[in-house]
């Protein structure tokens, strides 16, 4: 089932967090080459600044500034004593979408799309879904189905792996099977699906092999908590010139066998069929938002 509310073209290789109590960090980010960026209210916020970084968030959103970049408000949990305002507040600025954090059911999002109803909430602005519990991972292709609200699946990992009692590993086996269904749910339901942070920023090769397994895996980018980290995400989860070669000569070998009444192409020695050309669209279309964004 496609989600025809969200476009899966628009580029999320890079999805940066930045600390919603920090003026210049606001500032900053309308400079930085990220493709979107979450204005957080929840981690990254101490209590006694919960207040003032909702109204600072807002206010930002409001007066823009950042050009292409997708804008997205993380508010606290629902369960907290601020979640509720700043649902209400975020509703107001109008985002591109709200983050939700430890989402574990689809009622929960129910709740959350009528709440944004009830405020005045865009209709463009969408519900964005962290999915950061064990009880999230088990929910998750009926949270993915919850509501047309639903864009986006944002993998928490650290929570993820805090309350699997694991371990951050190299290669991620402790949480491999919750991002395969995590996957599976979004692609069955139209979404998009960002993978989790990598936690050492300083190490570039540590985050280029750990974007490679979440590009291989069917992520769309990755969340990052630097600004150094923005770089090496853009490039893996960029299309490299040489299958964009490829696939616009699928495109154009399959045209010309589908003029002359063949239902196959062959290009290098290898059968094109329809799903590859699907493949190809999808890859150049891709290809087509990055630079459009880059140009913008």
């Amino acid at each position: 089932m496609r989600n025809l509310m969200i476009n899966l073209n628009r580029p999320r290789r890079s999805v940066l967090y930045m600390p919603g109590s920090k003026e210049r960090a606001l500032e900053k980010a309308k400079t930085l080459a990220a493709d979107a960026l979450i204005l957080d209210l929840e981690d990254a916020v101490a209590p006694d600044e919960k207040v003032r970084a909702r109204g600072l968030v807002c206010d930002a959103v409001r007066e823009g500034g950042y050009g292409a970049r997708e804008l997205i408000i993380r508010i606290n949990g629902l369960d907290t004593p601020w979640g509720g305002d700043d649902l209400l507040a975020a509703c107001s600025a109008g985002p591109d979408a709200i983050l939700i954090p430890k989402v574990e059911s689809a009622d929960m999002l129910l709740n959350v799309a009528r709440d944004m109803d009830a405020g005045n909430a865009p209709d463009e602005t969408l519900i964005w879904a962290m999915m950061e519990t064990p009880l999230g991972m088990l929910n998750a292709a009926t949270i993915a189905a919850a509501t047309p609200r639903l864009g986006c699946f944002v993998m928490g990992t650290n929570d993820l792996v805090k309350d699997l009692g694991a371990e951050h590993t190299p290669a991620r086996e402790p949480v491999i099977t919750s991002l395969g269904l995590c996957i599976l749910a979004a692609k069955a339901h139209g979404l998009a699906i960002v993978d989790g942070v990598y936690n050492a920023f300083k190490d570039e090769d540590g985050l280029r092999a750990s974007c490679a397994q979440g590009r291989a895996m069917g992520f769309d980018g990755k969340t990052l908590i630097h600004p150094a980290q923005i770089a090496a995400c853009n490039s893996v989860f960029s299309p490299d010139q040489s299958a964009l070669d490829l696939a616009r000569r699928q495109v154009e070998a399959f045209a010309d066998a589908t003029a002359k009444g063949e239902g196959v192409a062959v290009v290098d020695g290898k059968i094109v069929e329809n799903l590859h050309v699907e493949t190809a669209r999808r890859l150049l279309a891709k290809a087509d938002a990055i630079a459009a964004m880059e140009g913008a």
